[in-house]
This record gives structure tokens, sequence and C-alpha cells, in this order.
């Protein structure tokens, strides 16, 4: 056990946010959050990093927050960089401070054995060798290149200063180097919202691997399903635990609860006949007794609670079009996108009802073929033409961001001002602003309650065309469903950028996918496009590949020649380095304490004959190498 929270209370300006946690990470936990908007996921992972403390309590209820030895948190907030003029490869390498500075002590190390090859030396040398190695030191250079690349990076962006990077690059850089620095404790806050597929996929992976452990708070269904092992639901204050990944807490909460639900209903049926026994004969005096005795039965039953309905609060609208449009509602002609250079050029034809998901990697104009449809950038080249009778609701993700001193209701009534005040409330109170919530100002409101507001705003106009730009970055688990419910049903036309592929293989009928090498239409869903993109390569296609790629890498000579020199010192070093190791089991072999204890004895035996093995490879290795190279000078 690392960390434990036991009747955990949380109060902010007087008010519980959390009222019961109960939690229990361990040196290998894999821990899902969930929960709706506003329930207090944040506030929990706060708790954990220390941000917050536990409240104390009048009851006589025991809390406590108790911490095994001194576990490293990792927590993006506190992520900084001390130097904006170091580069991006320097700033993720120094999250593996310890690695490089154990490589440089294996370094003195060694220049110390082979100038002196005592048993003091070669132990020393042979110790820190171990320890590298479990640390990852002969592939961390590997790890970083490869999550540089899948977090969108270039080869020439690794040498640029962190100073001339956005804000949003910023926290990338800073997220991967919380993830490269492997805390004992990784704190993870919708990780994936600003990731696009390929990351995703990446982070997905480095988790699954991950040997420490993390707590993520996601509306990534698909992301959970894949990391997580373990959930904590925050429901109404209280935390509940169950084992498994998304879908096994799904199917285990709905089975507790209607468990409890017989339970109850049972207890309740058994109560209810006591209680009629005892009224029955409470007052003949030949069953007094027994009727005190049903009453005293009731009175020592454990009262089973009825289970608390789900917090299933959520928006809903009826927006079926006034108009659904002709049957040819978009035509897109090499329309070559982009802002100082062209980022993509894309054809599309888009047919009346098309349910069309854009998918691909971050920086290469997903977002920006949006804006350009809807006229915010202007095209490099090519055209793009809507249907006379398009009527378009668009929703841009800025919109979370939106910021106005009006209430909700004024600001709403300022798009409409032909409402009445009373069909206005209506409208705002189907997407959850009700009562005295109509009366806040929009800048009091949270991400995910301005997204519902410019919902409410677009589908109140009751378009036939939705372009929509990662609607669902800040809606909860229960918001998404209910959005996929609503897209669902919706007779008109929608094209959507996504980076949530549960959402997608939900809505999409095709898929527009942007990638490096251009823009393709698949017409066809996400689920079948993983099946297309992971399906095997056919024997002949494999052949032909290979005989393209031998084709390929046909080199001049003196590139050869360049090559396999290369090749040989990569051999000789691994040749030194093997003989090293054999060195330094022949030395412990060697050692008294060695020889009268048969286990040690047997293991290091057994060790030396596969280092040798190895070592007998990797000279006939060599050996091949330099007869080539002899006979191609």
């Amino acid at each position: 056990m690392q960390l434990k929270i036991q009747n955990g209370v949380v109060e902010l300006s007087g008010e519980a946010i959390l009222s019961k946690v109960n939690i229990e990470i361990n040196d290998q936990s894999h821990i899902a959050v969930v929960g709706r908007n506003g329930c207090g996921k944040t506030t929990l992972l706060k708790l954990i990093s220390g941000e917050y403390t536990i409240s104390k309590q009048d009851s006589d209820t025991s809390a406590f927050f108790a911490l095994s030895g001194t576990p490293k948190i990792g927590v993006l907030s506190q992520m900084t960089f001390k130097d904006d003029n170091a580069t991006l490869i320097q700033e993720i390498r120094s999250a593996y401070s310890e690695i490089l500075s154990l490589k440089a002590e294996l370094l003195l190390a060694q220049e110390k054995m082979e100038q002196s090859q005592t048993e003091e030396n070669i132990k020393a040398y042979t110790n820190l060798l171990d320890t590298f190695n479990n640390l990852g030191g002969f592939y961390f250079e590997k790890e970083y290149e490869a999550a540089i690349k899948k977090f969108g990076f270039s080869d020439e962006e690794k040498h640029r200063r962190l100073s001339e990077f956005s804000g949003g690059q910023r926290t990338k850089i800073a997220f991967l180097k919380l993830l490269l620095s492997k805390p004992d404790i990784l704190l993870l806050d919708e990780p994936t919202n600003h990731l696009d597929i390929e990351a995703t996929l990446w982070l997905e992976e480095y988790l699954k691997e991950y040997k420490k452990a993390f707590v993520v708070v996601s509306h990534d269904r698909m992301f959970l399903d894949n990391v997580a092992k373990e959930v904590y639901e925050i429901e109404y204050g209280k935390t509940f635990h169950y084992v498994g990944n998304y879908t096994a807490f799904c199917e285990a909460k709905k089975l507790l609860r209607e468990q409890q639900q017989k339970e109850y209903e049972s207890q309740q049926k058994e109560i209810k006949r006591l209680q009629d026994l005892a009224d029955k004969f409470r007052y003949k005096a030949t069953k007094a007794a027994m009727a005190q005795s049903k009453l005293k039965a009731i009175e020592r039953m454990v009262p089973i609670e009825a289970p608390q309905a789900y917090d299933l609060r959520t928006f809903h609208a009826d927006f079926e079009p006034d108009d659904l449009g002709v049957k040819d509602m978009l035509s897109v002609k090499e329309l070559c996108i982009g802002f100082d250079k062209p980022l993509s050029t894309v054809s599309l034809e888009v047919k009346q009802g098309d349910r069309i998901g854009i998918i691909g990697g971050n920086g290469l104009g997903k977002s920006t073929f949006i804006k350009t449809l809807m006229g915010h950038v202007r095209p490099i080249s090519g055209e793009y033409k809507f249907a006379p009778r398009a009527t378009i609701g668009y929703f841009d993700q800025q919109m979370a961001q939106y910021t106005s001193d009006s209430t909700v209701l004024d600001d709403f009534m300022s798009y409409y001002p032909h409402l009445t005040e009373f069909e206005a409330r209506s409208a705002l109170g189907a997407f959850l602003f009700s009562g005295e919530e109509v009366f806040k100002t929009v800048n009091m409101l949270s991400g995910g309650e301005r997204v519902r507001l410019a919902l409410c705003k677009i589908l109140k106009k009751r378009p036939n065309f939705l372009i929509l730009d990662e609607p669902t970055n800040h809606m909860d688990i229960v918001g998404k469903e209910t959005l996929e419910d609503m897209l669902k049903s919706f007779s008109g036309t929608l094209i959507f950028v996504s980076h949530d592929r549960y959402f997608i293989s939900k809505i999409a009928d095709s898929l527009l996918y942007f990638s490096d090498n251009g823009v393709q239409h698949f017409p066809y869903g996400y689920s079948q496009y993983l099946q297309m993109k992971n399906a095997p390569v056919p024997e002949m296609q494999k052949k032909t590949e290979k005989a393209e790629k031998v084709k390929k890498t046909y080199t001049t000579p003196l590139k050869e020649k360049a090559k396999r020199e290369r090749a040989i010192n990569k051999a000789e070093e691994k040749i030194a380095l093997l003989e090293e190791k054999l060195d330094g089991i022949n030395t412990e072999l060697g050692l008294p304490e060695n020889l009268t204890d048969y286990i040690k004895l047997s293991e290091l035996q057994k060790e030396q004959e596969e280092v040798q093995t190895e070592l007998d490879i990797a000279m006939s290795e060599w050996e091949k190498l330099c007869e080539e190279a002899l006979e191609n000078a």
C-alpha cells in the first residue's frame, strides 16, 4: 500500500464537495475515477496530491490519510520549465535524470575497471550495469523518441527552444515529461482531451505497461476500457469501488443495484408480513406474546436501504430539422486548406443524411477544414459549395471558453429575441438550466455547462446540416451518451471532428481521414476502418512490398561501406559488453562465499552458459560482417 484514504471529507468554502472518500492505491494500481461533471473527481486528485486536505468531522467516524514511505506523486499542474531557453529534447531528457546520472557513473566505473581489473572494480561496475539495465537504460532513448513523434512533434521541433512553442504545445511537452519521469503515483486529469487518436493509442500502450501506480480521470470510455484495472465511481459525494475496467464497472454496478433492490423489496415484504401479524394479534390476550415477538424481530433486522437512483440528469431536445434539404448537400473539389502554407487537399461529396466523422493526426488540417467550410479561413485553392437549402448549425470547440457578463437567460434571448421568457426558459430547461441557474452569468459556468448552452442555441434553429468540431470534449459520459442518442436519431446531415473513438464508432457511417499521405474518404464506419487497418497483408503484397523495399534501399558503394563499418563497430561494442558481463560472472563464481552457496552457484553457472552462448552468436555475426567487408573491399 502506498496511499490510503478512509472516510475522507473535503469541504470548500464550508460546503462538502466529497462526503465519504475511501480509496487505496497500491504499488501497481491502475485506477480510473468516473462520475458526473461536478461530482468531485478533480477534487479527489487534488486530495491525493496533497493540494487539499481532509476536513475535520463532527461524527465519531474515523477518518485518515495515510502514506507508506515517501512516494513521488506526479501531477501535470506541478510540472514547470526551469529554463525556457532549453530545447524540447533537452527538457524531455531531463525526465531521465536518474538514468543519465547513472550512465555517467557507469562510464567512469568502466574506465576504472579497464585500468585496474580488481575484484572491487569489477563488482562495482557489474552492480551499476544491473541497476542501469533495470531502470531501462538501454532503451530509454528509443522510448522518448517514439513518444515525441506520437505526440506530433517533428525532428526539427525537437531542437526548438521551449519559449518558441505555443501554450497548447508547452502543455503537451510538460505532459510528456510527466509521463516519462515515471512517478510512483501518476495522476492524470482528462489526459486524452487534446490528443489525437495516434497519441491516445501510444498513451494507452504506455499506461498498460506502466510498472507503477496511476489514477486517471477520464470520460473516454474506450480509453478506460483499455487501461483501467479498477474503477472508483463518485456519486452523491461518496466513492464506490469496482474491480475491472469501465465495461466491467457498468455491468457490476447494474447487478449490484438489482441485487440491492431485490434484497430491499424482500425485507420490506417480510417487515410487512410481521407487522400485519403483530397488528392482528396484539390485542388478543392469548396471542399478545407472539405479537410482541414479531415486533422485536422487526427491531432486530439490519435495515437494507433502497438503492439510490442513478444520477442520470441530462439534457434533451427535439431538434428534427424544419427542412431536410436536398440530395446533394455539399460538394468539395480539390480544396487546398491552410494558412501560410498548405496543410491538406480535400475532395468530398456529401449527400443528405450522411454522418461523416473526421479523424487523423493533429496539425494536418481537420479543424482548419471545418473553419474553411464555415468561411472563417480562406481556402488556398479549390472550391466548395453548400446546397441553397442547407441550414447550418456550427459548433466550434472554442465555445467551451465563451465568455459573457450576461446571464444565461439574457444571453440566450439575445439570440432569439422573438421568444417569450417562458419559451426561452423552457428551451434552457431541456439543457439543465432551470430555476435560479438561468440567472448565473455565463462567466460563472463550467466548460461543460457552456457547451450545453452553445448546443441549446444551435439546435433551437432546427438546422438540417450540423458541423461539429470536438463537441464532446467537456462532456461527462452521460452527456456523451445523450448526444450520441440525439445524433443517431437526427435525420439531417452531419460532419464532425472528434478524437473520441467510442463516439466516432457510434455516430459515423463514413470517415474522412487526414494523414501525412493526404486525405482519404472511407465509405464505412470506425469499426470496419479498424478491421481494414489491422487486417493482415496478403503474402503477394508482402513480397511486392519487400521487393520495393530492397530496391528502395539500394545505395552507393561508399554508403554501403559506411553501413558495414557501423555494423562492425556495433557488433564489437556488443561483444565487449558481453565479455565484461562474462568476466563479472566468472569473478563471482570464484568468490569464497559463493563456492558454498549451491543455489547461488547454480544461478551463476546458468547465467554464465546463457551469456557464453550469446557471446558465441555475436562473435559469429562479427566474423561474417568482417568477411563481407573484405570481399567488398
